[in-house]
């Protein structure tokens, strides 16, 4: 019997430390937030799916071939199953479905990988595929099928937060190894700043600049990101302009205080106080050294931590979309703050990962 009806979600997440860092191969840790994306089906007696998003008020139908065509940028729902086709999947016939999401679209929350993580863990289940519980290989999948299948710059940190969940050290460097965390850390407010964002743009020159910057180094000498010793960029004065110099800088002290928060996770230290010192901290080199925050964005963190937050940074790749701060007490008054200055909140915890809510079969 096959799957008849069948209802998946997938989270959001916050990037507790390591923006910018995943797509060097470096590590990160992340949190997955329960405002989800839900996708609901119910099967057809055809070969098409037929797909509603009420929340972007679209529809969007096509018919399960061989190698389907993208007729829009960033086409996830097809690429989807070209990748699974291409990886051996084969899908019982078409299904009508729904898509509702509670994370704001856009805005550095990862609500696109939730999306393609939440498909892709859909598609795999009506195949009754065995990767449909094995949140590695969705991650994976949902990695190809967002990313690489249409040349984007990004990194894989997303699909592997939304599809483990929890709180996650995610080291990339050569075979992604991941490590679930463990501290009581309250709720969290996220903040939308409501300002439109370009990652692509942002991408481009902070990727770009660090690779380029990477490569001069490389061209006098074999470097390791995960090892440079910030104090050797002043032998490289002559060789680098003062923005990648900056872009560098601020690359490492993004590693060590990645590591650093690591540490003190598996020390149990990491405590609600030290994890928003933490947060602001990582705050600062991101708006002053990789300059990807926003006035806005600054002053929603600045008046949570005035409200009583224990400190908070912006979220995702910059330059608009979200901030969050931790509020172990008091998130309500937090999100008031967070209002005031222009921003919409939500009052979030850490959640688990892709999951099936129901499923039926016959």
């Amino acid at each position: 019997m096959g799957v008849s009806r069948l209802k998946v979600t997938a989270p959001g997440r916050i990037c507790l430390f390591g923006e910018h860092q995943d797509y060097l191969s470096l590590p990160v840790i992340t949190a997955a937030i329960n405002l989800r994306l839900t996708i609901e089906g119910e099967q057809r007696t055809d070969r098409i799916f037929h797909i509603k998003l009420p929340d972007i008020q679209q529809t969007d139908q096509f018919e399960i071939t061989s190698d389907i065509g993208y007729i829009k940028k960033r086409d996830y729902l097809r690429s989807a199953v070209n990748i699974l086709t291409r990886n051996g999947v084969q899908f019982p016939g078409g299904y009508n479905c729904i898509v509702r999401s509670e994370i704001p679209i856009n805005s550095g929350s990862g609500s696109s990988s939730a999306l393609v993580v939440a498909w892709i863990k859909f598609l795999l289940t009506i195949a009754e595929d065995h990767r449909a519980n094995n949140p590695f290989q969705i991650a994976n999948l949902a990695h190809q099928a967002e990313v690489l299948e249409f040349g984007e710059p990004g990194g894989k940190m997303d699909h592997f937060a939304s599809s483990l969940g929890k709180i996650q050290y995610i080291d990339f460097e050569n075979v992604t190894k991941f490590h679930q965390l463990s501290a009581e850390l309250g709720t969290f407010v996220l903040g939308d700043s409501l300002e439109s964002k370009d990652t692509e743009s942002i991408l481009k020159r902070v990727k770009g600049g660090v690779s380029t910057a990477i490569d001069k180094l490389s061209a006098k000498q074999d470097i390791a990101l995960r090892y440079f010793e910030i104090s050797k960029l002043r032998e490289f004065n002559g060789i680098l302009n003062d923005e990648q110099i900056e872009l560098l800088t601020a690359t490492f002290l993004n590693r060590d205080l990645t590591q650093k928060a690591y540490y003190q996770f598996m020390d149990a230290k990491m405590s609600p106080r030290n994890l928003g010192k933490l947060l602001t901290e990582s705050h600062t080199i991101l708006r002053d050294k990789l300059k990807i925050s926003t006035p806005k964005i600054d002053n929603m963190i600045s008046s949570a931590i005035v409200a009583g937050a224990t400190g908070g940074k912006i979220n995702g790749s910059g330059g608009g979309g979200c901030m969050f701060v931790n509020t172990p007490q008091h998130p309500d008054k937090i999100a008031k703050a967070i209002t005031r200055a222009g921003g919409k909140p939500y009052i979030v915890t850490i959640d688990s990962g892709a999951r099936t809510e129901y499923i039926l079969k016959g």
